[in-house]
């Protein structure tokens, strides 16, 4: 209950942060701006939760998860609140802020309550699981929420998103516990028990500020010294990269203005790559149950084919049609789980005690990614087209920003992986060992 409370959280969260790729093409014409300024959307609700990934971590580590998911989905509601009442191109930019500082606390929250409520050799399926079954906040956008839009208007469907989510989190609220020993104790202690030391500093002592600060700054270099969260950073960014681009801001123009396809195709379309990720989801974490220490090699496989495979898509300078969008959404979906496999390194070699910090650094690689690309697309897309009805052509040429970037990732990965074994060889023969 307590799992399945925080993963509808975790949905709501979803569907905010693609609810605003689904529209647009809305967004074009109700804020009036091109494509590289409707990037900027995206690339600032991307930057924001990306970077908010560690100080959550930090906060999760220190006051558990029950309160930064509560907080996070107060601030999404409000934030989704604010965009529906806006016209203006600045107030709809600080409620992106709101909205991905608010999508920052979900994942690792959810991700930090599963060792402590499931037995540590089963949390990389459950892990696959939460976020395959989150991926039901991409269909909640491609569906109910488009045809909402298309009906209702803008107004009253970021409204409507943003009071299920205060509905949500209240109900969460009620249901979430830190840990099976939280229930009776809620509010009363934070996650984990300090040592001596650091329950010395948190008392009326003159010094309490300058020490906890000292602590937050010790936590944060010891997290960015360790191999295993680089490379749960570039696994994060190679896997999922494409996967953003097509779902957050330029799947729907791709499909509608370049493919020519309608908006309920294009619905359908995303509603399939949902499907894809749900099922797709929990076979990638029975492999990195199953691959243990040789999950990395799996990652590496699969987020290359992906790659390849939207290249062979871009190739034709006429647009593939329903059948070939279709085929590429499935394959995206098959490769995108690879991406979690990084944290699943963190949560085995980490200690519990910065699990969470360590898994928020991991998080970034991917969505700092694409705050990037994003933008950069948006670049391409202007300094190809002419106006602002875009083509095939344009989104071909838009595309060389997805591949650059991600050879970049990859080129991280192989040299973080390669500083993780090398620093850290007893360790992995050891656990290796163990599996076996």
């Amino acid at each position: 209950m307590v799992w399945a409370a925080a993963v509808l959280l975790y949905v709501i969260a979803i569907t905010g942060r693609t609810s605003f790729g689904v529209a647009g093409v809305e967004a074009i014409q109700r804020f009036h701006v091109d494509a590289s300024r409707t990037a900027v959307f995206t690339a600032v609700q991307v930057g924001v939760y990306a970077l908010a990934q560690i100080p959550t971590g930090i906060l999760i580590d220190r006051f558990g998860p029950r309160r930064l998911l509560l907080f996070g989905a107060l601030c999404m509601g409000f934030g989704q609140i604010v965009l529906g009442f806006s016209s203006s191109y600045g107030v709809a930019l600080i409620a992106r802020v709101l909205i991905g500082a608010g999508d920052a606390t979900a994942f690792l929250s959810v991700m930090r309550l599963l060792p402590l409520w499931f037995p540590l050799r089963k949390t990389p399926i459950f892990s696959q699981l939460s976020a395959s079954i989150g991926q039901l906040g991409q269909f909640i956008s491609a569906v109910p929420f488009l045809a909402l839009l298309h009906t209702a208007g803008w107004t009253w469907s970021f409204l409507s998103l943003g009071a299920v989510g205060i509905l949500v989190a209240m109900a969460a609220a009620i249901l979430v516990d830190d840990a099976p020993d939280s229930a009776d104790n809620r509010g009363k202690r934070p996650l984990l028990q300090h040592t001596s030391s650091q329950a010395h500093s948190t008392t009326s002592h003159p010094t309490k500020k300058l020490r906890v600060k000292v602590g937050l700054r010790s936590q944060m270099k010891k997290v960015t010294s360790q191999a295993v969260c680089w490379q749960a950073f570039f696994t994060h960014y190679t896997g999922i990269l494409p996967q953003l681009i097509f779902t957050m801001l330029w799947g729907m123009p791709l499909m509608t203005m370049g493919m020519g396809l309608s908006s309920a195709q294009a619905g359908l379309i995303l509603t399939i790559n949902t499907i894809g990720s749900i099922i797709f989801g929990p076979v990638m974490g029975f492999v990195s149950a199953r691959l243990g220490q040789h999950r990395d090699i799996a990652g590496i496989i699969a987020a290359s084919g992906m790659t390849v495979a939207w290249l062979f898509f871009f190739y034709p300078t006429t647009p593939r049609g329903f059948f070939g969008v279709f085929l590429i959404s499935i394959v995206t979906a098959a490769c995108t789980p690879v991406s979690n496999f990084g944290f699943d390194y963190v949560r085995e070699e980490l200690s519990p005690t910065i699990v969470a910090t360590g898994t928020g650094l991991g998080n970034m690689g991917g969505f700092l990614a694409g705050m990037i690309t994003t933008q950069l697309f948006g670049f391409l897309l202007d300094a190809a087209a002419t106006h602002t009805t875009y083509t095939w052509h344009d989104f071909r040429f838009a595309w060389l920003s997805v591949t650059g970037m991600w050879f970049i990732g990859m080129m991280g990965l192989i040299i973080a992986r390669r500083r993780r074994r090398a620093s850290a060889p007893c360790a992995v023969r050891y656990i290796e060992r163990s599996e076996g």
